[in-house]
């Protein structure tokens, strides 16, 4: 159901961003849900092509590009860069006149759970929002071969609308903390998801291996889960060059937490809310290992040390 909390006074400004590029079905989901509702005055900032997996990478040694392009109700420009220089860009006041209000990054093909969170592009544009100083959300989809359907978004953005107007709410009252932007994973059945549950990032993740390939081999779409969407070549070397080998990803197993955290809940059916920080703390056990360690590896150095001078 819709929060129904009226935003009174001057509209707020969002600004969408995301990984899968302009075109991607769930930045234009978001957007059109956004600018349907009448509540928002809506910018988009966002990669002018795929940059899934891309993680927080920005760009430094060269210019990159802006071009206006046309979306119903909302300022866009589609950008050369990451995710995290669209979103960098877009709160700048270089591109758009002034700092948006929030910054939404999604809705991403594929969950962002766990591990995944460090590879994803589309966490990456909310963190780099966080970063400046702008509360940010991340939004993806468990998008499923089989399952899912392209109207799949438009539900997916129609359901974050209560945490959307919620932050919005709680920033125009001065009452939201700032030390965290949220990530939100959405069910892959989402027309009848269970609730929303607030979670903690857990460690699951697909574990990654290599083969070997031709030169001209094609990969799939790279979903967040890090599965490609569609099925890869064969492994067939016969026509690699003999100065060079080629290598391709592929799936070699899952790493799933059994504990209580976002990929459990995502799977259970509820739509996950997690607090980030921009980086993860280590572990209290590591911490409480490493505090007795620190100055003994050092007293071995510098004794060693001394006694071979």
């Amino acid at each position: 159901m819709e929060n129904t909390t009226v935003i009174s006074g001057d509209k707020p400004t969002v600004m969408v961003t995301n990984d899968d590029g302009i075109e991607g079905p769930g930045i234009l989901a978001l957007v059109q849900v956004l600018v349907s509702t009448h509540r928002y005055n809506v910018l988009v900032c966002a990669p002018d092509s795929e940059k899934s997996a891309v993680s927080h990478c920005i760009t430094w040694l060269h210019p990159i590009a802006a071009k206006k392009v046309h979306i119903n109700g909302a300022t866009v420009f589609a950008v050369s860069g990451s995710p995290a220089d669209c979103a960098s860009l877009g709160v700048s006041k270089t591109l758009f006149p002034s700092i948006p209000d929030l910054v939404i990054s999604g809705i991403n093909q594929g969950s962002n759970c766990g591990y995944h969170i460090v590879y994803s592009g589309t966490v990456a544009g909310a963190r780099e929002a966080f970063l400046n100083g702008v509360p940010a959300i991340s939004i993806s989809y468990d998008w499923a071969r089989g399952k899912s359907n392209i109207n799949d978004f438009t539900l997916a953005a129609e359901a974050c609308l209560p945490i959307i107007n919620g932050v919005l709410v709680e920033l125009r009252n001065k009452t939201y903390p700032q030390r965290c932007f949220l990530n939100v994973d959405l069910p892959c059945n989402v027309a009848n998801h269970k609730g929303y549950k607030l979670t903690k990032q857990g460690k699951s993740m697909i574990k990654m291996g290599w083969r070997q390939v031709t030169s001209d081999t094609e990969g799939g779409k790279m979903l967040s889960t890090m599965v490609n969407s569609t099925a890869s070549a064969e492994s067939d070397t016969s026509t690699t060059p003999a100065e060079n080998l080629y290598f391709a990803r592929e799936v070699r197993g899952a790493q799933v937490d059994e504990d209580d955290n976002d990929h459990c809940f995502l799977q259970e059916g509820y739509i996950t809310v997690t607090p980030l920080g921009a980086i993860t703390n280590a572990e209290i056990d590591c911490h409480t290992h490493l505090k007795e360690w620190l100055p003994k590896a050092i007293w071995f150095v510098v004794h060693n040390t001394i006694k071979n001078l």
